[in-house]
């Protein structure tokens, strides 16, 4: 098979890396790709998020069938335009696109499916915004409705960063994405994320992982698009995943199909656990990053099987072979991040240790240049490995990151603590 893969992060790196170990893949091109993508398949530029540039290259290109991997194509309609085509893809059309597009339309399904997750109200005028905080109080927690690359939640412990937020959102911000603002319940407890892939109607599990949001070591620091990620999440018990399966996923599926909008792809629900039950946090409708990382790094060459089985609508037939095993990614970012950052600085040491099944460096935001790896984006490198157990995972990670010579870089040294203390 010609596939396409479509995406420039850790995330389709991990991906492509996986893919190419199935012998159904014959010829890989991953668009727009980074350096390290470039060092195992092809790369091509791409504008991602146009449905008729994508259509066009697929045609002219003799591919066989398309991942999507980032939210962004998703939402601006590439799904829809390329099976209008005859295209075979992995990924939901625009509508469904939704429960991760608008924070207020996930809400609206989760009420009409009963599925439990945090009270919330919407606004579109920021003082009926404020005033919502100021009669709550604080912890609360602020949301721009639309896609803001992972960046447009603020949970906020005290009623001045709420309605900074507020400030922040209304005031542009995040663009169009912070034109309406959802305010929500804080939820405590531990956070967990649960994979599932979905056909439209049937459910297959495909993995459960934990991320660590915070930019620093003991989950302090502002929010990131993730730092570091293990698999599997031992707070997900065998339970937990049941209880989730049938009150908050399984109702989902079933109220798109109801709405005209079955959802088929990746269905990733960000979950809270408290007291032995878990609320829905967010729906993403793509892998996470740095999720993705650690569960090709354990499913490997059968991805590409289970995808095709989705995009074909056979997921009733299709299992799951997991390898008893841990894996861990730790996140390299340019000192700054999330804030402001340098680009172009050299990454030295990513060749001292062989890329193989257990251990990889998988690019999230690199670059060539003249010749050398270069950093060019805030999040840099995800350093993945597996082990026999949660520790084994973690020291062959940590010991890969010595290896990495990049004094502009940074990374958490604690992840994973929650289920190794």
């Amino acid at each position: 098979m010609n596939i396409l893969i479509l995406g420039a992060g850790g995330r389709e790196h991990s991906l492509a890396w996986a893919v190419l170990q199935n012998p159904k893949c014959d010829r890989l091109i991953v668009a727009p790709g980074n350096a390290g993508i470039d060092q195992i398949a092809e790369c091509a530029s791409l504008d991602v998020d146009s449905p008729g540039d994508v259509c066009d290259f697929v045609v002219d290109n003799a591919i066989d069938f398309v991942i999507v991997g980032p939210e962004a194509p998703l939402a601006a309609g590439v799904v829809d335009k390329l099976v209008d085509t005859g295209i075979l893809v992995f990924g939901p059309s625009q509508a469904a696109a939704q429960l991760e597009a608008s924070k207020a339309f996930t809400k609206e399904v989760c009420d009409a499916a009963g599925a439990p997750t945090a009270a919330w109200a919407r606004f579109i005028d920021a003082n009926d915004a404020r005033n919502f905080i100021l009669r709550q109080g604080a912890p609360i927690v602020v949301k721009a409705d639309g896609l803001a690359a992972g960046k447009g939640v603020v949970v906020a412990m005290d009623e001045a960063t709420a309605l900074a937020a507020i400030d922040d959102m209304f005031g542009g911000s995040f663009g169009a994405a912070g034109a309406e603002v959802v305010i929500e319940e804080f939820m405590d407890g531990e956070e967990a994320s649960f994979f599932v892939l979905c056909d439209g109607k049937d459910v297959l599990p495909i993995g459960t992982a934990q991320d660590h949001k915070r930019a620093f070591d003991g989950d302090t620091g502002p929010n990131t698009g993730g730092m570091g990620a293990y698999s599997p999440a031992p707070v997900l018990t065998d339970t937990l995943q049941e209880q989730v399966l049938d009150e908050i996923i399984r109702p989902t599926i079933a109220e798109m199909a109801r709405r005209g909008t079955p959802f088929s792809g990746v269905l990733y629900a960000g979950l809270m656990i408290a007291h032995g039950r878990a609320r829905l946090v967010e729906y993403n409708v793509r892998f996470g990053d740095p999720e993705c990382q650690v569960l090709m790094m354990r499913l490997g060459g059968q991805v590409l099987d289970l995808l095709l089985a989705c995009a074909e609508g056979r997921l009733a037939d299709a299992q799951v072979n997991w390898a008893d095993d841990h894996a861990m990614t730790i996140v390299m970012a340019a000192k700054g991040y999330p804030g402001a950052y340098e680009k172009g600085s050299v990454i030295g040491g990513l060749d001292a240790r062989p890329a193989t099944s257990q251990q990889m460096v998988f690019h999230a935001g690199t670059a060539l240049t003249d010749g050398k790896i270069t950093a060019a984006g805030g999040r840099v490198l995800n350093v993945t490995a597996r082990g026999a157990s949660l520790q084994e995972a973690r020291d062959n990670a940590y010991a890969m990151v010595e290896d990495v010579d990049w004094p502009e870089g940074f990374c958490r040294s604690d992840i994973g603590w929650r289920a190794l203390s």
